[in-house]
């Protein structure tokens, strides 16, 4: 019995210490520091972490301003460029236009072909508008030399007012080509400017108006065939 007695009082102070040392083996452990955590790749580097396509296509606001203020300038300059490009063409171009007409003007090149127009043009002039009446075959042999194209009918309609009396009024009209100028040469085709003097007399007994003078300026047109200039066309500016 005293032994019975004497192990179940040790065995009673066991019980009785073991929750404290258990409760004082937690508290411990609860009140000593933990020990941190290691830390994941991504939590150690924060900067670093990778940047998505959407992060990288998508540009900040201030970007988007700078872009957006940088295209009206772009936009400006591009028509100045294209401005200056057809103003730079236009000139170009009509500069050409102007060499090139006064390169196919021949009048204003080539002295000795403006002097042989000139000559040409004034004696047909001269012939194609003087007129006698003791001999009218003179009108129509000149009209046959010298005339071509719608200037035939052109001559005739001018020359019609002095045939329709010349006979009964003995007529007798003189052109003489004072002065002439070449407006342009083109290859086979000319222009002259005549001024001219004309007399006009009659014979007959009746006639009131012994001589007339007058002056005369017209265009003639030539052409150059069978190598010599003919009248293609006649303008007196509608007088």
């Amino acid at each position: 019995m005293p032994t019975t007695t004497r192990h179940t009082v040790n065995r009673r102070r066991r019980l009785a210490q073991r929750p404290a040392a258990t409760a004082g083996g937690t508290t411990a452990r609860a009140t000593a520091p933990a020990a941190p955590a290691p830390a994941t790749p991504a939590e150690a580097t924060p900067s670093r972490r990778p940047r998505t396509r959407a992060t990288e296509e998508t540009p900040a606001p201030q970007e988007r301003t700078r872009r957006a203020g940088r295209r009206p300038l772009a936009v400006l300059c591009l028509l100045t460029l294209l401005l200056g490009a057809f103003t730079g063409w236009a000139y170009a171009q009509t500069r050409a236009l102007k060499d090139d007409a006064a390169t196919a003007n021949t009048a204003l090149t080539d002295a000795a072909r403006t002097s042989e127009v000139k000559g040409a043009a004034g004696k047909a002039v001269n012939a194609l508008f003087s007129y006698d009446h003791a001999d009218p075959a003179a009108e129509r042999k000149a009209a046959a030399t010298y005339l071509t194209g719608k200037a035939v009918a052109q001559h005739r309609a001018l020359l019609a007012p002095v045939l329709a009396q010349a006979q009964q009024q003995k007529t007798v009209v003189t052109t003489t080509v004072t002065d002439s100028a070449v407006e342009r040469i083109d290859g086979d085709r000319a222009r002259v400017l005549v001024y001219a003097d004309q007399s006009s007399t009659s014979t007959a007994a009746k006639a009131k108006d012994a001589a007339n003078y007058a002056g005369a300026m017209l265009a003639v047109d030539l052409v150059h065939e069978d190598g010599r200039w003919l009248v293609s066309a006649l303008d007196t500016f509608g007088g």
